[in-house]
């Protein structure tokens, strides 16, 4: 996975969760990956990390999208959206290629008449 695909894996969940393990836990990385990226992310000014006590006395971070976040979050959704396209558009060809090479290959199975 690209550090695009990842970046918009966690701008995804940034507004469903609110700590990292958990959104570490819904994207399938590592925690170490998600501290990683969302420091990038908190770097670019796309997220911002607001500090807040739970209710068990711990420090936890409240990670919120910024303007220019959601800005980019289209942005790369959008890139996104492109790039599965082209590869629908390339699995429908190679399955229409698969296809005719079985029709083919039944034809010659055929006993002439």
């Amino acid at each position: 996975m690209t550090n695009e695909e990842a970046e918009l894996a966690i701008l995804r969940s940034v507004d469903k969760v609110t700590n990292q393990k958990s959104i570490a836990t819904e994207i399938g990385y590592s925690v170490g990956k998600v501290n990683y990226v969302l420091n990038g992310l908190i770097v670019k000014g796309l997220i911002k990390a607001e500090r807040f006590i739970n209710s068990k006395s711990k420090v936890q971070y409240k990670y919120l999208l910024t303007p220019t976040g959601i800005k980019e979050k289209i942005a790369l959704t959008d890139k996104f959206i492109e790039i599965k396209k082209e590869e629908y558009d390339r699995l429908q060809k190679q399955k229409k290629e698969y296809e005719e090479m079985y029709d083919l290959l039944n034809l010659n199975k055929c006993p002439s008449k």
